[in-house]
């Protein structure tokens, strides 16, 4: 018989130790897991823990959800309200049905109160409903809403259009390298907190950081303008005393000038056109001035090119200041400094130092972006001049905007010179209306190929009086 246990007892032990072993394992990993949970916050109430887990707090970033239920409060009040009144009303014609009869109040009356007591506070509440913008809806099984900062806090409908986004159209992507436009009336800066923090993080007294490109980072999406800084400005540690204004419009400036450290070159010899890695795509040849001096001269055979001396002669003696809209090293506000007209050009370092270009050039660069209003008074310029700026891409609502900011700014009289617009063929109809649609009086308006589905649209337009 002991010969017959033996390999049974054997078994009985080896089984035992198994689940020793097993039931050791599990409680390890139960033990684990309930520590896990623990570390997590699962067994206090934390409300933070709670909206992490569940996608409660992400899923709000960037949407004011007090302004929208101040609206949905705003429109329930009205609709309370209109109870309210329909309500007494009935009760009351009920209670003076038979002097109503007599008195024969007349239609006009009962008119009368259903347009201003009940139809214009009801459309009045439709409205307010209409415009409360929810978060879109984005990512995986809806894990993110997005929504554009501070919509739902504002009520007058021109307002909520102008801030906003603007996306480009046919989804490319714009001069800036941005998806969208965001006009700025700062905004945006809700969305860009932790850069907004970032620009500000500083010193005071003390040298700024190298940091302008986090800055101009901030201005293209809309957080501007840009709070000021108390701290001083880093210059170029080789700075020289730049050309005289004799030879400084067509000569390469010095390269020890500019502060290089975020461009891909480190000299103006490397931003030539020929060089694959210069780091800027437009404006192609805008840094070799043998090419920028033949500009508006009349070497071009393309019928969308306007000489500077053809358009002065439509206004002679009239153009004196202008703003040159685009993007550039100042060559057409050094064309017409010849003409003893000031330009304004408007830049932005692309890639490249287009601002510290024209001011070594001896013009005056205007650093501001395509969603800002621009610093100038009303009716006082004589020209606008813009190029490689607008085109297909642009949003046509944003385009509005713009122009009638344009419109603001340019005196009567003033010419409005549109240099080289392109778009597609089936879009023309769309931007032709944009800017004919403030009945300026035509000097020049030259429409010609540019591929096989994009035209060239060129032209010159004189604001008209307006005298009120």
């Amino acid at each position: 018989m002991r010969r017959f246990c033996f390999p049974k007892c054997r078994l009985s032990r080896i089984m035992g130790l198994l689940q020793i072993l097993l039931g050791g394992l599990v409680i390890l990993v139960s033990i684990t897991s309930l520590f896990r949970f623990y570390s997590a916050g699962f067994f206090m109430h934390d409300e933070d823990i709670c909206r992490h887990f569940y996608g409660v707090r992400d899923s709000y970033v960037g949407f004011d959800m007090k302004a929208l239920s101040d609206r949905v409060e705003e429109v329930l009040s009205k609709m309370a309200s209109l109870q309210d009144k329909l309500e007494s009303t009935v009760q009351q014609m009920e209670k003076n049905k038979d002097a109503i009869d007599k008195q024969n109040i007349s239609k006009l009356e009962y008119k009368k109160f259903l347009e201003e007591e009940v139809i214009q506070p009801l459309y009045s509440a439709h409205i307010s409903l209409r415009q409360i913008r929810l978060p879109k809806v984005e990512g995986i099984r809806n894990t993110t809403i997005k929504e554009d900062p501070l919509i739902n806090s504002f009520t007058i409908e021109e307002i909520r259009k102008y801030i906003t986004a603007k996306e480009n159209r046919v989804g490319k992507v714009n001069i800036y390298g941005t998806e969208k436009i965001y006009n700025t009336i700062g905004h945006s800066c809700v969305l860009m907190k932790e850069e907004l923090e970032e620009y500000m993080n500083y010193d005071i007294g003390s040298y700024c950081k190298d940091d302008w490109n986090l800055a101009q980072k901030l201005m293209i999406n809309g957080c501007d303008p840009l709070p000021r800084r108390r701290c001083l400005t880093r210059a170029s540690k080789l700075f020289q005393k730049p050309y005289s204004i004799n030879e400084s419009l067509w000569k390469l400036p010095d390269g020890r000038n500019v502060r290089w450290s975020n461009y891909q070159c480190r000299n103006f010899e490397c931003l030539s056109s020929k060089n694959p890695k210069r780091g800027y795509s437009k404006c192609t040849g805008c840094f070799e001035m043998d090419k920028e001096r033949v500009k508006w001269m009349g070497n071009s055979s393309l019928p969308a090119d306007f000489l500077i001396s053809d358009v002065l002669a439509i206004k002679p003696g009239e153009i004196r200041i202008g703003l040159d809209f685009g993007v550039g090293t100042g060559t057409f506000a050094a064309r017409m400094k010849e003409q003893n007209v000031t330009i304004v050009s408007t830049a932005l370092n692309l890639g490249a130092p287009f601002n510290e270009m024209i001011a070594l050039r001896g013009l005056i660069p205007l650093y501001v972006t395509l969603n800002q209003r621009l610093p100038f008074f009303d009716n006082t310029l004589d020209l606008i001049h813009t190029i490689g700026f607008l085109d297909g891409w642009i949003d046509l609502q944003l385009m509005d905007f713009i122009l009638f900011d344009w419109d603001r700014i340019l005196r009567p009289g003033g010419l409005l010179w549109i240099d080289r617009f392109f778009c597609s063929k089936k879009d023309l109809d769309d931007y032709m209306y944009m800017f004919l649609q403030f009945r300026y009086k035509k000097h020049k308006w030259v429409i010609s190929p540019k591929s096989k589905d994009e035209v060239y649209l060129s032209a010159l337009l004189e604001k008209p009086p307006r005298s009120l």
